[in-house]
């Protein structure tokens, strides 16, 4: 579990996947070997998602949806509301998803703290060379210490320095 300085606010690494797939179709192997995810991946609560290939971010995206509709939704997308997909999906047949769930989200705008870190970490992989190879959209809020260190620690994963 991340937790950040003063103020609380708890994310836990559920865990990283390899998804195999090309254009149309995906197929996911969980750590434990199954082809299912389950606990906070299948929840409703916010969840910070990366894509990565040879260890590189090529895709950082948040969802309150369980990750299995996500991934779904980014293979099945037809461009309505101009949404058309997983760009990432036809240029790869592999990759590693990690994923991490922000257990005790704040009122209202629960999802507000996750893409305030979604959006540091997309910051430090910018520093870092280049923006994410497939990062199409990115929500930008005023930040505070708290955020900019859980993306570290999540950065620092993928040999990312603040």
């Amino acid at each position: 579990m991340l937790a950040a300085l003063g103020r609380k606010m708890e994310i836990t690494n559920i865990g990283r996947y390899k998804l195999s797939f090309d254009a149309t179709q995906f197929s996911i192997e969980c750590p434990l070997g199954t082809a299912k995810f389950s606990g906070l991946a299948t929840s409703r609560l916010p969840k910070l998602y990366v894509i990565s290939v040879g260890e590189k971010p090529i895709y950082v995206g948040i969802t309150k949806q369980p990750i299995r509709n996500r991934l779904r939704l980014g293979w099945t997308a037809k461009g309505e509301g101009g949404y058309y997909g997983y760009a990432w999906r036809h240029k790869f047949t592999a990759a590693h998803l990690d994923l991490w769930c922000h257990t005790n989200p704040a009122g209202e705008n629960d999802c507000l703290d996750i893409e305030t870190v979604e959006a540091e970490l997309v910051y430090l992989v910018r520093k870092s060379g280049q923006w994410p190879l497939f990062q199409t959209e990115i929500h930008f809020h005023p930040s505070s210490e708290v955020h900019r260190a859980i993306a570290a620690q999540i950065g620092s994963i993928y040999r990312i320095a603040p």
